[in-house]
């Protein structure tokens, strides 16, 4: 319940203007698969992705979009066990990449010429984008992650600690 609520927070600045590629995607997913009961841990971030989607409005790229949310997502769920803030930085790290190699894949043959010039090209002129990317990617999960270890902290001891982590 906790993951959840932070996760609504998180997506919610997503409505918020910010610089191009400046947005809690990334983290998100990181941290929905970290986070959520397993049976959540993906589908949340997808959904969540598919209502501002569809709230912000749908793009040839989006599928490419989902498709790294939901690798990124499998990501956290496979570092469960090992629940260090190193760990969660070093995914962050790995999903940016990630997410920048694939929805520039996706991008591609929709803007550029389909030659190995055109994908230079695409891949090229997608570098400034990375950096709001990659900062994003960073400064959205130092939160999440510190947010939900801080409020977990606090309701441990409270008389509903099993609802708001249940895991």
């Amino acid at each position: 319940m906790l993951a959840v609520l932070i996760l609504i927070v998180a997506v919610a600045t997503r409505y918020v203007d910010h610089s191009p590629n400046f947005t809690p995607t990334i983290a998100l997913a990181l941290f929905g698969g970290f986070y959520l009961p397993r049976k959540l841990a993906v589908l949340v971030p997808l959904a969540f992705m598919l209502f501002s989607d569809l709230m912000l409005g749908f793009h040839n790229t989006m599928f490419f979009t989902w498709g790294s949310v939901l690798m990124i997502s499998m990501i956290g769920l496979q570092l469960r066990s090992n629940n260090k803030f190193s760990t969660f930085i070093f995914a962050t790290v790995g999903s940016a990449v990630l997410f920048f190699i694939i929805t520039n894949l996706g991008a591609w043959p929709t803007l550029y010429p389909v030659t190995w010039q055109g994908l230079t090209e695409c891949f090229v002129a997608a570098i400034p984008f990375f950096r709001n990317t990659f900062v994003s990617a960073i400064l959205y999960s130092t939160i999440l992650y510190f947010t939900y270890a801080f409020l977990a902290s606090r309701l441990k001891t409270s008389p509903r600690a099993s609802l708001w982590l249940a895991a």
